[in-house]
């Protein structure tokens, strides 16, 4: 109730100052604020804005193409698989998640019902143009313009009809400092905490560690992916190879020192009585998919071949536990008993895990829970590490209550 009362009393002192300022025929009359709760990065905003937006407007406008901007968006891959994260935290908490391109066009949103049918009355939804020229005042423009995360509350924003809302913005930048766009997280004033613009914090952290560690340049080349998966990409398109012959080039791509045909052998099939041909006609079909670069005497991979297995390898061994954490996206190769294939995978599951339970950072751990549903040790080291206020603690409890049950 404490905090009520004192959100209640900020949001009346900032309607006060705001009804000042939009009533004011001059910027001269506006220069101080009558209350020191008026940010000067908010005043200055509220300045910029004026000059094109009218406080009255009831909805921001829209563009018919957030599609398309969807589909080109260089976030479109890291939000996906943040997508089950985002909807957790937002539908836990009532807030609607969005998201941004770089002008401030929302090309995404997900979240609770009832809010983003309330957001969706203003045009906040796929389309609504929120850059501050559009909309004044707000997280998505403030974020934007300051480039750095924000909150806009209640009466902050611009525009009246905003005045019930509360924003947490961050922008997201890709690996050579660009903005790429804004994540935000916005509900009603009276849900308005601190906690959320961590989480919001972390999210962008996550996004921007997916970035950095997807920036390959152009889909180009081959491209084994095996962390959840199991494909092999050719200049982005799929090449349909049998599992057998993933494993035999997962293992490859991991040693990158190769191996003797006996060592591939039993690597691949452990005590299983099969003949070496066998193995010779897999890696035969493997130079013909992968462009002959295996070598002959020693198995070894001759040619660029990039893979998500190697890469979270270089990220565990460098103690990197951030791209660790989001380059994991599922055990290697889920589903084969190859026995070289499961001394990997335990390496990596083992890594992977070891890394999260030293680090103290929180979204380090919630990140991973999502991907071992079943580790109560994770669960319990997220609850110990997030505050007693953060959002996510809902969702965490959540899956430490299923992992107990089974």
């Amino acid at each position: 109730m404490a905090l009520f009362r004192t959100l209640t009393q900020q949001r009346a002192e900032l309607e006060k100052e705001w009804s000042r300022w939009a009533t004011s025929a001059s910027s001269a009359a506006r220069l101080t604020p009558r209350t020191p709760l008026l940010r000067n990065e908010v005043a200055k905003s509220w300045e910029r804005s004026l000059h094109t937006v009218d406080p009255a407007r009831t909805v921001a406008p829209g563009l018919d193409d957030a599609a398309d901007r969807w589909a080109e968006s260089p976030l479109r891959g890291p939000i996906t698989a943040l997508a089950d994260q985002l909807r957790a935290i937002s539908q836990e908490a009532g807030y609607v998640a969005a998201v941004t391109d770089n002008t401030g066009t929302i090309v995404w949103t997900c979240g609770d019902r009832t809010i983003r049918r309330q957001g969706e009355s203003v045009n906040f939804a796929p389309g609504g143009c929120w850059d501050e020229s559009h909309m004044g005042t707000n997280g998505l423009s403030l974020a934007l313009h300051s480039d750095s995360p924000v909150t806009v509350f209640s009466a902050e924003h611009l525009v009246a009809a905003l005045h019930g809302w509360v924003c947490y913005s961050a922008p997201i930048h890709a690996p050579d400092g660009r903005q790429l766009g804004v994540l935000d997280l916005s509900s009603r004033w009276e849900r308005s905490h601190p906690a959320v613009l961590s989480s919001v914090r972390a999210l962008v952290t996550a996004a921007e560690t997916m970035l950095r560690a997807t920036d390959l340049g152009p889909r180009t080349g081959v491209r084994l992916e095996c962390l959840g998966t199991a494909r092999l990409l050719r200049d982005g398109r799929p090449v349909p190879l049998p599992p057998r012959q993933l494993e035999i080039l997962a293992l490859l791509a991991l040693e990158p020192d190769g191996y003797t045909p006996d060592q591939l052998h039993a690597a691949v099939y452990g005590d299983r009585p099969v003949s070496t041909s066998t193995l010779k006609a897999d890696v035969s079909h493997l130079r013909r998919a992968t462009g002959g670069e295996i070598a002959n005497r020693r198995y070894t991979l001759t040619g660029p071949l990039s893979c998500d297995a190697v890469d979270l390898v270089s990220a565990i061994q460098s103690g990197d536990t951030s791209s660790a954490v989001w380059l994991y996206r599922g055990p290697l190769l889920p589903g084969s008993d190859t026995p070289g294939v499961l001394e990997w995978r335990a390496y990596l599951d083992v890594g992977v895990r070891t890394a999260v339970l030293a680090s103290d950072r929180p979204e380090h751990a919630v990140a991973f829970g999502e991907r071992a549903p079943d580790d109560l040790e994770i669960h319990e080291h997220a609850l110990r590490l997030l505050p007693a206020d953060d959002v996510r603690r809902a969702v965490v409890s959540a899956r430490l209550h299923t992992a107990m049950r089974h």
